[in-house]
């Protein structure tokens, strides 16, 4: 145990500079949190942004999407390779590249000429998010003890759920008065801000060790999840035009890529060379939890651009309307998600994880009934309600995930939940956008008009959504608080 408490608090209970250890540890934490937040924000910022892109830049809803599925699907490709720099390198180096990267993606999206460009832009920022996310849960995990983590990620969830929340809102803001442009350039000097505070004050917290690399992995990973979103994805635009190269194909070499991907991780763990080592997923409450995490992800981010969209091109909202209606959602979130992680710490993860997958899954169903009249009160509290089931998942969900691992696995349990969450996310995207571009276009051409083909599609979209939220429902019956 004594080692143990040393390894939390930097130092042992009996020396004077234990104190400064947890000064400095707090000071790490507090950067770390706040440089997150600004990065993960740019997940979902262009979320409202969409219909007023589409019209700028004279592209397809199937096409504008990809501004949010690249950057989730960028963070799903580069995150694995966190567990190797968080293992090789200290805290300061990371974070700098991390922070320096996505300042550099901000930039080139801020002066992109066009569509090309901005997408550029985006992978370039999803590249220093990526770095980000496991980085800060690596760090908490090695730094807070057991009996007080699910306060502090409490707050590592107002970072990965209510960034994301309130970035629709922030970018209806910006674009009722300003050119889309100004998501980056009003983000840039925040980026560099943080930058230049973190690489300033960050202190090194852990010891570097050796750990190889495999090159090959890091292919068959790339070309696996991005021939998979792609190929879902395309399946929507081919509704509308049929393409030259059939979406099932990349879709069959994305799931077969990813087969031979998993073959060779299960082949390099034995060797502790694995650079995604899949002995995490023999922990049952890992599993589960991370299991929960794709669905909610899938969900959350399928919403998130479906809701603007049906706000806009079927209710009529403008993007500032729209920002504010989902504004609510995104502060509830926020607000419950420290006491969240209080009563996490107090009674556990059922309490909280049970009662917020049926919220989330009875939300989904309702949204199912959508109609060209909506009143937008109804949308409001349906939003709000959503908000606050994930709230009661995420904090208990990440908690339970990480403290089931032994302290060897942190670095690839983070980098493991990290890529289940931008696969699911951006699958949810290319999924729900999918499936409302199939149905859109089947209305449409029995003669539907343009408003009841956009619902149709909406609320099939959202139907698919609702199903896939019952696993969660079920799989929340099963998490488990493991042993401190």
């Amino acid at each position: 145990m004594t080692d143990e408490s040393s390894t939390y608090s930097g130092t042992s209970s009996d020396t004077p500079a234990v104190e400064d250890h947890s000064a400095r540890n707090k000071l790490v934490i507090a950067l770390l949190l706040v440089s997150a937040f600004v990065v993960i924000l740019n997940e979902t910022i262009m979320g409202v942004a969409l219909p007023h892109l589409m019209s700028d830049l004279g592209i397809t809803a199937s096409a504008a999407q990809w501004l949010t599925t690249a950057f989730m699907l960028t963070m799903a490709v580069v995150i694995p390779v966190t567990g190797y720099l968080l293992q090789r390198l200290n805290t300061r180096p990371v974070f700098i590249l991390a922070m320096s990267l996505f300042s550099a993606g901000t930039l080139i999206s801020a002066l992109a000429p066009g569509f090309a460009e901005l997408v550029v832009g985006r992978i370039v920022q999803a590249s220093g998010t990526a770095i980000m996310m496991p980085l800060l849960m690596t760090t908490v995990m090695n730094l807070v003890p057991p009996e007080t983590r699910g306060k502090t990620m409490g707050n590592i969830s107002i970072v990965i759920s209510v960034a994301p929340a309130i970035g629709p809102t922030i970018s209806g803001l910006i674009l009722s008065a300003l050119d889309w442009r100004w998501l980056f350039l009003l983000v840039l000097p925040i980026a560099l801000g943080a930058l230049a505070l973190g690489a300033s004050r960050i202190k090194n917290v852990t010891v570097p060790t050796t750990a190889p690399i495999d090159v090959l992995s890091i292919f068959l990973s790339a070309i696996g999840f991005g021939s998979f979103v792609y190929g879902l994805s395309g399946l929507g635009e081919a509704a509308l035009h049929p393409p030259v190269v059939s979406p099932w194909i990349p879709l069959l070499i994305g799931a077969a890529v990813i087969a031979i991907f998993v073959l060779r991780q299960l082949q390099l763990q034995k060797q502790d060379r694995a650079l995604l080592d899949l002995r995490t997923l023999t922990t049952t409450t890992f599993t589960i939890a991370v299991v929960m995490m794709a669905i909610l992800m899938m969900s959350m981010f399928g919403v998130f651009i479906l809701l603007p969209i049906y706000l806009q091109n079927v209710l009529g909202l403008t993007t500032l309307q729209t920002g504010l209606l989902l504004l609510p959602g995104g502060l509830i979130m926020g607000l419950c998600a420290p006491k969240v992680g209080s009563l996490f710490d107090k009674y556990g993860p059922k309490p909280l994880v049970i009662p917020g997958a049926i919220l989330l899954s009875l939300v989904m169903w309702g949204l199912i009934f959508v109609q060209q009249d909506t009143p937008y009160w109804m949308l409001l509290i349906a939003h709000i309600v959503l908000s606050i089931g994930l709230a009661l998942m995420f904090t208990p969900l990440f908690t339970v995930s990480l403290g089931s691992l032994p302290p060897r696995l942190y670095s690839h349990g983070s980098a493991m939940i990290g890529t289940t969450q931008q696969v699911a996310g951006a699958a949810g995207t290319a999924l729900f956008v999918a499936i409302m571009t199939l149905r859109a276009a089947s209305v449409s051409a029995g003669g539907g008009d343009i408003l009841a083909a956009t619902t149709g599609g909406i609320k099939t979209a959202f139907l698919c959504g609702a199903i896939i939220s019952l696993g969660a429902v079920l799989a929340s019956f099963f998490v488990k608080k493991p042993a401190a």
